[in-house]
């Protein structure tokens, strides 16, 4: 300070200048005690540290000198003090001045500086009440007693002094010092801050935090000395041409960029900031990890609030609010955010191509708005950064979660593919644009590539210990098959003792030796045994295509022989009735198509069933057993047993080679109920071979007569450990109604004539078979019947919510009517519901539908879909569709005026229990709408004979007399005619009692 020689340094003028104007004006001495203490409290709240270290900065910059500073911590006397040393520019007259003047900083036109606003040595009055400042030749201190005295001697501001209990602005009142504090040797000035007693852990707290983020976001400073009570340490910083900066021996790998700020940006900033358009922000990435303690903010260039949880340091020259604290929004703002997101994609691209780069890929999740929008900002560019290996972009890249082997063989396969060490499913992979590939999609691709067959048995080697359910379309070479090579294993043969010469006309398609690996055994591949030969899909399509083949006798031969080898049983393999063979009348046929010599069937089918005897030599050379086992007829045998033990039946443990016998057998036991004793069956009569039928109108009309009828339509008897017998739907009915034997479809799916609340959701059955026989199949009888069935709910809201039924608007209610009705009705919450929508029928999704609970909401409820049953049933049919009632949605607030009047004497011949007055509204509005009537708040308000009608009948419970009511209302004379006319009516059920 070359004017610190000048005794006053004009710090009298100074003091003058501000006295005087505070005289004149009180509230200026209000205002400046108030923004003081606002930068104290406020923005410069435990900022003294770094506020002295920015000053040094600014100070060794100005001076173009490396930057250093010493802070001083002695706690141990009896008045602590801070002292911080720096190196460079002294304080001038007008820093002295700057200092005692809010937000009028000295440095304004010094680029590059870090302070701005002539604020930061307001934090300051935080800690200390007599701060100190020697520089050069002179010193300045501010005293807070000192300048009360000052201000005591004012009148004009005793009102105001007293009101602040004395407290007075400190730092507007700048003071010479005699005494100044010594500056330190190689220093070229020292602030010198004795310590008020409270802020003394501050102070200490703030000196032990700092550390690598203060060197960073002051570059200038290259050495900073901390001294607490004799406990010394140094932070050095080192700031290579490379971009790397070591402090403290730890690396710092940083990225930076500036530039002129366009003027359009700064058009909402403070005149001090548009004389400045410059921006400038530094990423520092530390090779080892932010160091403990790293506050995870953003510097501006010193700490703010505004958290950035990064995994680097953000030193960036983004507009601040008032308070310091945080980031001004704006223009700005949003250019600097898209600058960071840039610098800090660069930043990563510099990094050697590793996978430790995806630990520094930002989540999508930020700790606050502005760490958010610069996530989203680096998210956005990421997939057009060379961050991968080869320098290769995210979204040019495919990574796949397989093994690593298979990975590596894959290399020369896939283009852009990453290395086994980058992880697959990493979300980081996943912002970076990489295209992640599942195992199952790799495999599915792998059928367009040509290697050899020991390539493929690397292949399965490397897959071995992957989940196989991602393997089904894993590519197989075959044998015999030059180069062809075939989706997934499952059904592929793997040759063990059987030799293929003699199956060439089935083509079984066996893996090729040199690919053979135990994977592909559990991936589906079978050992060519008898009976894996007859299962595999070669064969079948050899079957199903034998009447095309080039010599079907060959394709016979060789099928019989496995059937005879494996010694399967009739019916076991029905695909084998496709089988060509001869009949005797020289045609082929199929084998299900073919009768032997001695079946009744040859009586039973009708005359145009394509069916024919079995040649005699081909009976001759395989007997029936083995021709019956391919499909050959024998005619529908009854099976016939004794003492049948259901629960054996239901787990396998005995079989009657019936189809689907253990499900009809766990039909029957969920019908009897637990039970101490296996139930029996004594006698069991069943018609077998019934999934070998073709033409199910004619086998009907053959199983409608005897001895095959009892068998569908008589029960079979449940003997149950207590000595019951319970009858139960017998094995050939349980069947038939479970199989589509009526015109394609299952019994089940129509309806007798008679209940016509079944119509449009059940067609009528068939004519030809008599009622009894349908009826056994399980045809529907009536709603009644269908909904005391167990299931018999489920089944009707299943079909109420086909749009593909169609059910008229008269059905809809009485249906739902039903269904409320239906007593231990249990249904599954539905999908999809029939609603009515403004007097239309409609399906709609279960989640816009509303159960209707009183008809007043009608006119509120304008294209709602809605749930309508008869009165008293609303509760029962919300709760077991798992819908809302209407009423709980709707907010029902009556908004007029009404204005009580007696109810007509008349009515009460109709309605007994009519209330006696209620509400006339000349406009009824609820919830904002005009409506007619409304009782939901307990009272009866309308606004014309119809509303009032309804209201009453369905306030007294009686809906019913709403027309008889409304005609009374309009013309009482009417009465005793009307009253006659109701006597000719059928009375009518009540509904139950329930909650309305």
């Amino acid at each position: 300070m070359s004017d610190l020689g000048v005794p006053d340094l004009g710090t009298r003028a100074l003091r003058e200048r501000v006295l005087r104007a505070w005289s004149e004006s009180p509230a200026r001495f209000r205002e400046d005690a108030n923004t003081e203490e606002d930068f104290a409290l406020g923005g410069y709240r435990d900022r003294v540290v770094i506020e002295l270290a920015q000053n040094a900065a600014d100070a060794a910059l100005r001076a173009a000198v490396p930057g250093r500073l010493r802070l001083t911590l002695d706690g141990s006397a009896s008045r602590p003090v801070l002292a911080a040393a720096n190196v460079g520019a002294p304080l001038d007259a007008a820093g002295v001045e700057a200092l005692s003047t809010l937000r009028a900083s000295s440095k304004r036109d010094d680029a590059g500086t870090a302070g701005r606003f002539g604020v930061g040595f307001a934090a300051v009055v935080a800690v200390s009440d007599r701060p100190a400042i020697a520089s050069g030749g002179g010193a300045v201190m501010w005293s807070r007693d000192r300048a009360r005295e000052l201000v005591d001697g004012v009148p004009a501001l005793a009102e105001e002094l007293d009101r602040r209990g004395g407290h007075v602005p400190l730092l507007r009142l700048p003071f010479e010092q005699d005494d100044p504090p010594a500056i330190p040797a190689g220093f070229d000035t020292v602030v010198r801050l004795p310590l008020r007693e409270d802020a003394v852990a501050s102070v200490r707290r703030q000196l032990e935090g700092a550390g690598a983020a203060l060197m960073l976001a002051l570059p200038t400073l290259e050495r900073v000395e901390i001294d607490i009570d004799g406990d010394v340490r140094e932070l050095v910083a080192e700031h290579r041409p490379s971009g790397e900066s070591v402090i403290d021996g730890a690396v710092w790998r940083t990225a930076e960029a500036h530039g002129e700020i366009p003027a359009a940006l700064l058009e909402d900033r403070p005149v001090e900031e548009r004389a400045r358009p410059f921006w400038q922000l530094r990423w520092a990435l530390p090779e080892d990890g932010l160091p403990e303690g790293t506050p995870s903010v953003l510097h501006a260039p010193t700490p703010s609030d505004e958290r950035l949880d990064l995994p680097a340091l953000l030193i960036a020259s983004f507009p601040l609010a008032p308070d310091r604290r945080h980031v001004a929004p704006g223009p700005l703002t949003d250019f600097l955010v898209d600058r960071a997101a840039e610098t800090y994609v660069r930043l990563l691209g510099e990094l050697p191509v590793s996978p430790q780069v995806l630990a520094l890929v930002p989540g999508p999740i930020g700790a606050g708005e502005l760490d958010a929008r610069v996530r989203r900002g680096v998210r956005e560019r990421l997939p057009e950064a060379p961050l991968l290996p080869h320098r290769t972009r995210g979204r040019d890249a495919v990574a796949v979660d397989a093994p690593a082997p298979f990975i590596d063989l894959l290399g020369d396969v896939v283009t852009g593919l990453l290395p086994p060490e980058w992880p697959a499913r990493s979300p980081a992979l996943a912002a970076l644009g990489v295209r992640r590939v599942e195992l199952a999609d790799v495999v599915d691709e792998l059928a367009a590539v040509d290697r050899e067959p020991v390539w493929w048995h690397r292949v399965y080697e490397a897959l071995a210990g992957a989940a196989t359910d991602a393997l089904g379309a894993l590519p197989v070479p075959l044998a015999g098959d030059a180069g062809r090579v075939v989706r997934g294993p499952r059904g592929l043969l793997i040759a063990d003792g059987v030799d293929p010469g003699g199956l060439d006309a089935l083509g079984p398609r066996f893996v090729h030796p040199d690919a053979v690996h135990p994977l592909l055994a559990r991936l589906g591949a079978v050992e060519a045994g008898p009976r894996a030969v007859l299962a595999d899909a070669g064969v079948r399509a050899a079957v199903a295509e034998s009447f095309e083949s080039d010599d079907p006798g060959a394709v016979a031969e060789a099928v019989l022989g496995l059937v005879a080898a494996a010694r399967i049983d009739p019916g076991e393999e029905p695909w084998l009735a496709e089988l060509a063979l001869p009949a005797d009348d020289g045609e082929l046929y199929p084998a299900g198509e073919l009768l032997l010599p001695e079946s009744p069937l040859r009586d039973l089918m009708a005359d145009d069933a394509p069916f024919g005897i079995v040649d005699e030599a081909l009976l001759e050379r395989w007997g029936a057993d083995a021709l019956t086992a391919a499909g050959v007829l024998d005619g529908f045998a009854l099976a016939r047993a004794e003492d049948v033990n259901l629960t054996g039946l239901a787990d396998d443990a005995e079989t009657l080679d019936l189809d689907d016998e253990d499900l009809w057998a766990e039909d029957v036991l969920r019908r009897t109920g637990p039970q101490e004793l296996p139930p029996l069956v004594p006698e069991l009569v069943a018609v077998r071979d019934l999934e070998l039928v073709d033409d199910w109108s004619a086998a009907l009309r053959v199983l409608a007569g005897p001895p095959w009828r009892a068998a569908i339509v008589d029960p079979a008897h449940v003997a149950l450990h207590n000595g019951r017998r319970v009858a139960v739907p017998s094995y050939t009915a349980w069947w038939l109604s479970r199989n589509p034997v009526l015109d394609g479809r299952k019994p089940g799916q129509f309806r007798l004539h008679g209940d016509e609340s079944l119509e449009g959701l059940y067609d009528l059955a068939p004519e030809g078979l008599d009622e009894r026989l349908l009826l056994a199949l399980g045809v529907r009888t009536s709603l009644a019947d269908l909904l005391d069935e167990p299931g018999g709910a489920q089944e009707l809201l299943d079909r109420l919510s086909d749009p593909a039924r169609t059910v008229t608007r008269a059905q809809l209610g009485s249906l739902w009517t039903a269904l409320a009705d239906a007593p231990d009705a249990s249904i599954e919450s539905p999908e999809h519901v029939r609603a009515v929508v403004d007097g239309e029928v409609e399906v709609v999704d279960a989640a816009d539908a509303l159960v209707l609970d009183t008809p007043d909401l009608l006119p509120l409820l304008q294209g709602q879909p809605l749930v309508i049953a008869a009165q008293g049933r609303d509760v029962h049919l919300a709760e077991l569709l798992d819908l809302p009632l209407a009423g709980d949605e709707v907010p029902g607030v009556v908004q007029s005026e009404g204005e009580k009047r007696p109810i007509p004497e008349v009515v009460g011949a109709v309605l007994p229990d009519a209330p006696a007055d209620y509400l006339a509204h000349d406009r009824l509005v609820v919830d904002g709408q005009e409506v007619p009537w409304w009782t939901r708040d307990g009272e009866v308000h309308a606004s014309g004979p119809a509303g009032l009608a309804r209201a009453l009948a369905w306030s007294t419970g009686d809906w019913t007399a709403r027309l008889m009511v409304e005609a009374v209302l309009r013309a009482p004379e009417t009465l005793p005619v009307l009253l006659a006319e109701a006597d000719l009516q059928s009375p009518v059920d009540e509904p139950p009692a329930d909650d309305r």
